[in-house]
């Protein structure tokens, strides 16, 4: 497993062999495994396999071709609409249209769709995360029909893989890993985890590419900008509210 793991890719490009339904019931059956908040399963996915609805999807996601080419996109949702009709239905009083609630549920759902990445690529499966999904939550929303206190929080692309592109590198291990207590970076601890990174050809030809100086630019002027975060931070919270989770 550790092998598998340490060897793992995104894939982006997928052949035309589809994904049979039980074979898609079984990596979500063993998902669905997965730990979750007071095994309430606070969680839900929606499994798109339709061309039109794929194609409908396809502008929330900044028309990524993965999109309308996997044979199936994976929508993962935090859901306490579910549980919350359960509890009305038994005479207990729900009170999850919350942040914390909201958070709960986003982080099982991630925990979700996580144990699904792994277990599909167990399979010979690939998958490929899609960022969008917070940024246009609200116009997943409306294609998917979901109710209140549903919110997307991640989609995956799956399918069999087309080509085997290279593994993407990482950064040294202590660069996220503390041991007892978090201990801050120095300026030339900074430089060393990132060396590497910053002196491959492919960086910089990147930052080349992005007619930036640094690498880290490319990130903060061109990829994540400080405009584009704020923006969409308005967008998703506009988007729990809209669903029930943040009080108006």
């Amino acid at each position: 497993m550790l092998d598998f793991l340490l060897s793992r890719r995104t894939i982006r490009n997928y052949s035309d062999e589809g994904i049979s339904p039980d074979l898609m019931n079984s990596l979500l059956q063993a998902a669905a495994q997965s730990s979750n908040t007071g095994n309430m399963q606070a969680y839900s996915v929606v499994v798109t396999t339709d061309i039109e609805l794929k194609k409908q999807l396809a502008p929330a996601h900044f028309n990524q071709p993965m999109v309308t080419r996997a044979p199936a996109v994976l929508t993962f949702c935090a859901d306490f609409s579910r549980f919350s009709q359960w509890c009305e239905l038994r005479k207990a009083e729900p009170g999850y249209n919350n942040f914390q609630s909201f958070m709960a549920s986003a982080i099982d759902a991630l925990i979700f769709a996580q144990t699904f990445a792994v277990a599909a690529e167990s399979n010979g499966l690939g998958i490929c995360y899609l960022g969008t999904t917070t940024y246009n939550a609200q116009e997943i929303i409306d294609v998917l029909k979901l109710p209140k206190l549903v919110v997307p929080v991640t989609t995956i692309t799956v399918g069999f893989p087309a080509d085997n592109p290279p593994i993407t590198d990482r950064l040294p291990l202590e660069a996220v890993v503390h041991h007892q207590t978090y201990k801050p970076f120095t300026e030339q601890g900074i430089n060393q985890l990132y060396a590497e990174k910053e002196n491959s050809v492919f960086y910089q030809q990147f930052t080349k590419e992005n007619n930036k100086e640094t690498l880290a630019q490319v990130f903060t002027d061109v990829r994540y900008t400080k405009k584009n975060n704020e923006f969409f931070s308005e967008k998703f919270l506009n988007a729990l509210k809209q669903q029930g989770f943040l009080s108006t």
